[in-house]
């Protein structure tokens, strides 16, 4: 089992701040055995509402609940929206000493719940899959090719990790998804998705991607809605900078997890990932998710004009503008891109993150950094 300290302390946190927390994130993420690590040793209640047993015992779900002290953790609360008003009850009455830990696969509609009857009450953890600090430098390659999920990046061969994202994908579409209540077709679906990762890390472009599927604009946005909210696609929104040029005013789309983005574009091994077109794309994908796990901006962008100049990723800290370029090459450089986003952007340092070994300056505030060093990089 590998130890995940950093979201133990982010929900025992949560927990230190409202009396409710919420692990929120995909199936098979890790969201259970994270709890039990938290309630390792304690005498906290579980209930999970995909057990016959402990559905019946919330037949009468304010008297069993109102019986109960210390911690008590909701396992797949999503089966069961109806609870949220009845925990903002229990929560609220006068000199009430229980706590609730809830878990659950992410949906719009359960956040949404949550959020608006739970407000002032309920603290949110994101879980995703593992990250470099939690696997290590030495396994930056592996997490790349495997993704984060723990039983694909744990199989014992890369055939055995490969069958498991399979498996995930056909079991999302075919049982997750009309769990949530929401009715796509799951052929239907599994068509956006994998043209989807055919155009990871581009601009989204609603009228093309419904053209292609025969789908209308409208359509095609709530699938992608969709899939974001379930945190297994990240828009990234662009920057808008006062300048007299011609910006981007369309999102980025990624798959966050580069496992399953190997699965969808059928890349069973590193072999046939090297050798295929969108592995520069992969790259940069996985590394914009070990960027902002590393530094954790409260926003984040890119930033594009339609003359060509562009930057991956840039987010504020401290008021001024950091910026991260991603590239796939052992020899990085600068480039007349990087130059006008720096000069545009008034960036206070940029950062290009290559999967070569060394540290150095390429220009005056521009730094090359190796994606091995994220997992003790923050920006200065």
């Amino acid at each position: 089992m590998i130890e995940r300290p950093q979201h133990v302390d982010a929900v025992r946190t949560a927990l230190g701040r409202a009396p409710i927390a919420a692990i929120l994130g995909p199936r098979q993420v890790g969201k259970t055995t994270l709890a039990r690590m938290l309630t390792a040793g304690s005498e906290a209640t579980w209930l999970d509402l995909e057990s016959p047993q402990d559905l019946a015992r919330l037949a009468n779900p304010q008297l069993y609940l109102q019986s109960l002290g210390g911690l008590v953790v909701i396992d797949e609360v999503q089966i069961r929206p109806d609870l949220f008003p009845l925990l903002r009850v229990l929560v609220d009455r006068p000199g009430a000493a229980t706590q609730f830990l809830i878990l659950g696969s992410a949906s719009p509609d359960v956040i949404r719940n949550a959020s608006e009857t739970l407000a002032g009450r309920v603290e949110f953890v994101e879980l995703g899959g593992f990250d470099l600090a939690e696997v290590g430098p030495t396994a930056l390659e592996a997490l790349w090719l495997r993704g984060g999920f723990p039983r694909s990046f744990l199989a014992d061969s890369d055939g055995d990790s490969q069958a498991w994202r399979q498996s995930f994908v056909r079991t999302f579409l075919e049982r997750d998804i009309p769990q949530l209540g929401i009715h796509v077709p799951a052929a239907t679906l599994r068509r956006f998705w994998t043209m989807l990762a055919h155009w990871h890390g581009q601009l989204w472009n609603a009228s093309e991607m419904g053209r292609s599927l025969g789908f209308s604009d409208k359509t095609v946005r709530s699938y992608l809605d969709l899939l974001t909210g379930t945190y297994l696609v990240r828009q990234l929104p662009p920057w808008h900078a006062n300048v007299a040029k011609r910006q981007v005013r369309s999102p980025k789309a990624y798959l966050r997890d580069t496992g399953l983005l190997h699965t969808l574009l059928a890349l069973p091994d590193r072999d046939a990932l090297f050798s295929h077109p969108k592995v520069g794309a992969s790259w940069e994908g996985f590394c914009l998710e070990l960027v902002l796990r590393a530094v954790r901006p409260a926003e984040a962008y890119f930033w594009g004009t339609h003359g060509g100049a562009e930057i991956d990723l840039v987010f504020p800290i401290r008021g001024r503008l950091q910026g991260v370029e991603i590239k796939w090459r052992e020899q990085p450089r600068m480039t007349r891109s990087l130059h006008t986003a720096i000069a545009d952007l008034e960036l206070e340092q940029a950062w290009v993150v290559y999967p070569g070994d060394y540290r150095f300056p390429l220009a005056d505030r521009v730094t090359a950094l190796p994606a091995r060093d994220l997992t003790k990089w923050r920006p200065e």
